[in-house]
């Protein structure tokens, strides 16, 4: 009985490992002489600097509003 558990065991990480390395492989990587930041390309960049700014000022501008304060009567 726990040898069935332990071969079942084995095999679901083994799946798991293969499903890791498929997904690792496929992953594109950067240029070995281009910096960090050199494999995104320059729109997508842009696009989340602005997604990064209107963060910022929705936090920004939540802050802002002041809370009500219940009554304690």
């Amino acid at each position: 009985m726990r040898i069935a558990g332990l071969i079942g065991l084995v095999l679901a990480l083994a799946i798991v490992g293969l499903l890791v390395k498929k997904q690792l492989s496929s992953v594109v990587a950067a240029p070995a002489g281009a910096p960090a930041g050199a494999a995104q390309p320059a729109d997508a960049r842009a696009q989340s600097q602005q997604i990064q700014q209107q963060y910022k000022q929705s936090l920004d501008a939540a802050m802002q509003q002041r809370r009500p304060v219940p009554d304690d009567n």
